[in-house]
């Protein structure tokens, strides 16, 4: 074998040189800190991103219930203020329409009040509840109080009526007996007492319910009562009032008899009542309740009004009780053969009156058309003591 071929069969089979093969890099491993915690592990892939999703879903949560909770406040606030402006407008209109007997009343306390007066007052009073129709009429209120509105417009329709009656029966009253006039009168009345009926149960009550159902506070029905004082419609009450302005001409003269009739004074001290005589005097004892009582008669044939009494006490001439503010006092009214008491209290005796002889005068006012005045008056002497042991 030649040299050549055993030099090839050598490099044939010779190793080649080992060579070290890249490795992985080698992680060096820190000891634990001692006395804390090890290093949290890193999130897991995707977990940031989900809690940025959660809070904008919970954001957006809160925007539509805060929105759901303003949408109620404002509908709520409208609806309040949607009864509240209603019931504002309504307020002024129940009471200008309640307001008719109250002008009657006072009208009444006139002297000078004739017939065809009341009668053009009544016709008065009788349009103004057609012009509070017309304003109610043209009120928009909410869908809840549609059917309670109406009753408004019945009310003011009935007082309407009423009171254009009374002026009519007042025109056509003529030569009736004064009774059966005040029988008609009264029947008319009777149309203004359903009418407050008809406000107070019919619009007052389902609207105060209603309010009550939907929550609306500081929101009230407001009421409207025109016949205050039954009294006044009553046949009795006509009868009176016919009675004294028939006796009153147009021109205002009064026909007819008037006059009044003072009946008794008397002192009332500590329970015992003393009647007081113009022939001799009367020891009165004075206690802290000391008060007189003037009673007078209505002797005429007709209603009288505003009949002033007045009662006074002198020492020598010199009036030195009551106070002026209380010596006169006033009958609002008084039927024909009635009789009325007034009582005087608070005298203020000042010390001049006790010991002397002293004068209590009583006048009772003249009215209209009152010719006799000689039994309306009266001066009683007295003699003011202290009680026994005072």
């Amino acid at each position: 074998m030649s040299t050549f071929d055993e030099e090839t069969d050598l490099e044939f089979f010779e190793e080649p040189e080992t060579l070290e093969a890249p490795g992985r890099q080698r992680r060096r491993i820190r000891p634990s800190r001692k006395g804390g915690p090890g290093r949290p592990a890193p999130p897991p892939p995707g977990a940031v991103a989900l809690a940025r999703l959660a809070g904008l879903v919970a954001l957006a949560i809160a925007v539509v219930v805060g929105l759901v909770f303003w949408v109620g406040s404002c509908q709520g606030q409208s609806t309040h203020d949607e009864y509240k402006a209603y019931m504002d407008s309504v307020q002024p209109i129940a009471q200008s329409s309640a307001n008719s007997l109250n002008a009657y009343a006072k009208q009444l306390q006139s002297q000078k009040l004739t017939l065809a007066d009341l009668q053009s007052k009544f016709a008065l009073w009788s349009k103004q509840q057609q012009e509070d129709y017309d304003k109610a009429l043209r009120l928009v209120p909410p869908a809840s109080l549609q059917a309670a509105h109406q009753q408004v417009l019945a009310t003011l329709q009935l007082r309407a009526i009423g009171l254009a009656g009374l002026a009519n029966t007042l025109a056509s009253a003529g030569s009736r007996p004064t009774d059966q006039v005040a029988s008609s009168l009264a029947k008319q009345g009777q149309v203004l007492s359903a009418s407050d009926i008809v406000w107070a149960n019919l619009f007052r009550l389902p609207a105060t319910e209603a309010l009550k159902r939907l929550g609306i506070q500081g929101v009230i029905a407001p009421p409207s009562q025109i016949v205050t004082n039954p009294v006044v419609i009553t046949p009795k009450s006509f009868s009176e009032v016919y009675g004294r302005l028939h006796t009153v001409n147009n021109n205002g003269t009064v026909t007819g008899v008037h006059g009044s009739e003072l009946l008794s004074t008397a002192a009332v001290s500590s329970g015992q009542t003393k009647t007081l005589t113009v022939s001799s005097p009367t020891t009165v004892n004075v206690a802290a309740d000391l008060a007189f009582k003037v009673t007078f008669k209505n002797s005429g044939n007709s209603s009288e009004v505003n009949v002033p009494v007045t009662l006074t006490v002198s020492v020598f001439g010199k009036i030195v009780a009551p106070p002026p503010a209380n010596r006169t006092q006033k009958v609002l009214s008084i039927s024909q053969g009635e009789t009325k008491t007034v009582t005087f209290a608070n005298l203020n005796l000042p010390p001049s009156a006790f010991g002397a002889n002293a004068t209590v005068s009583v006048v009772v006012g003249k009215v209209p058309g009152e010719t006799v005045l000689s039994n309306n008056h009266a001066s009683y002497p007295v003699f003011f003591s202290l009680p026994s042991g005072g």
